[in-house]
């Protein structure tokens, strides 16, 4: 099958000899989500960044459906396909987290060690998804009464300003992380948090226990929430391991780059 339904922008660099990790982008992030990170991680491996359904210049040419979780992870490995990668490492955050527990769970021949950064399996009732799935829509709303990037940047400002973020607006590139943002288009985000949110993810709790490959999670000290998310994982999924990042909320790659690159290091080089 191929990729006829999405037209991806990716950026490619390859190291000869050097293991190749595939980045996968949070909600509303881009190419440029782990800038700051492959900098310092560029020397010693491969990459390859994309941006996912809904955002930065990556096209959805077929229907809505095109935006979901299974049709998203699918597309990925034909791009992989297409590119001839059978294996590599894989990072996803939050967002792309998820799309990559998905991948690992679904597809675990084609990565052979996976770092989660704030990542979920989804929510596990369906009452809690019902109501997520609500509440996704409301954001979806607002999202498309935006008209300029006025009203976009003050959206963003408001959506940083939960209590997972913890203090990242103290940080020195917070502002440059913005104007990444603001490269978004409102409308396409909305249709990615319908589609491919937390709420109309089908929860993958129960596939936890299938998992085969190495397994890294990260979560920042000041973000309780995906703490104990992450502790529930690692009591369901085997080969998982557990770090918790100091000085950091929900966006560890950005709040401390260093400690998640120094994690990231280790991780895949033993």
């Amino acid at each position: 099958m191929s990729n006829k339904n999405y037209q991806f922008h990716y950026c490619l660099i390859v190291n000869k000899n050097r293991p190749l990790i595939l980045f996968l982008h949070g909600f509303m992030g881009n190419i440029h989500e782990f800038d700051e990170a492959i900098k310092l991680l560029s020397h010693e491996f491969s990459y390859l960044i994309i941006d996912l359904p809904g955002h930065g210049k990556t096209q959805v040419l077929g229907g809505d459906e095109y935006y979901t979780m299974s049709n998203t992870a699918h597309a990925v490995i034909n791009l992989l396909d297409e590119l001839s990668i059978a294996n590599c490492f894989l990072i996803g955050y939050s967002m792309g987290g998820r799309l990559a527990l998905y991948l690992t769970l679904h597809f675990p021949e084609r990565f052979s060690k996976v770092v989660l950064e704030s990542a979920s399996p989804g929510l596990s009732t369906e009452v809690e998804r019902l109501e997520r799935i609500k509440q996704d829509a409301q954001i979806a709303r607002k999202l498309k009464r935006i008209i300029n990037k006025i009203d976009f940047a003050a959206f963003l400002s408001n959506w940083y300003n939960q209590r997972i973020f913890g203090a990242i607006k103290n940080y020195s590139k917070y502002d440059r992380m913005i104007e990444s943002r603001l490269q978004n288009h409102p409308l396409e985000l909305g249709k990615s948090l319908c589609l491919m949110g937390t709420g109309s993810q089908h929860p993958l709790w129960e596939k936890l226990k299938e998992n085969t490959q190495p397994v890294l999670l990260l979560a920042g000290e000041y973000d309780q929430k995906f703490i104990d998310i992450n502790i529930a994982i690692l009591q369901r999924c085997k080969l998982a391991q557990l770090k918790i990042i100091e000085k950091a909320g929900h966006n560890i790659h950005l709040e401390n780059t260093q400690e998640f690159v120094q994690k990231v290091r280790y991780f895949f080089n033993t």
